[in-house]
């Protein structure tokens, strides 16, 4: 039973959380040569304030990227 783990930053869509799930099982079962319904997939996603790039949280480097409101 192949279990595939996908960790990311929150934010996508129930569709497109899906369909990364109905494509990862078909590539799991084209290439592993298993049952689909052998294949597990877990989506697990995480606050930009959880995660680190460079030594700083993602939310922190999407807000300095962020354009600067108008007052």
């Amino acid at each position: 039973m192949p279990v595939i783990d996908v960790t990311m930053l929150e934010g996508r869509t129930t569709e497109m959380k899906a369909a990364l799930i109905r494509e990862l099982t078909d590539v799991a079962q084209r290439v592993l040569g298993v049952p689909r319904e052998t294949v597990r997939v877990l989506v697990r996603e995480l606050p930009a304030e959880n995660w680190g790039v460079g030594g700083e949280t993602k939310a922190a480097i999407q807000a300095e990227a962020a354009p600067e409101t108008k007052r």
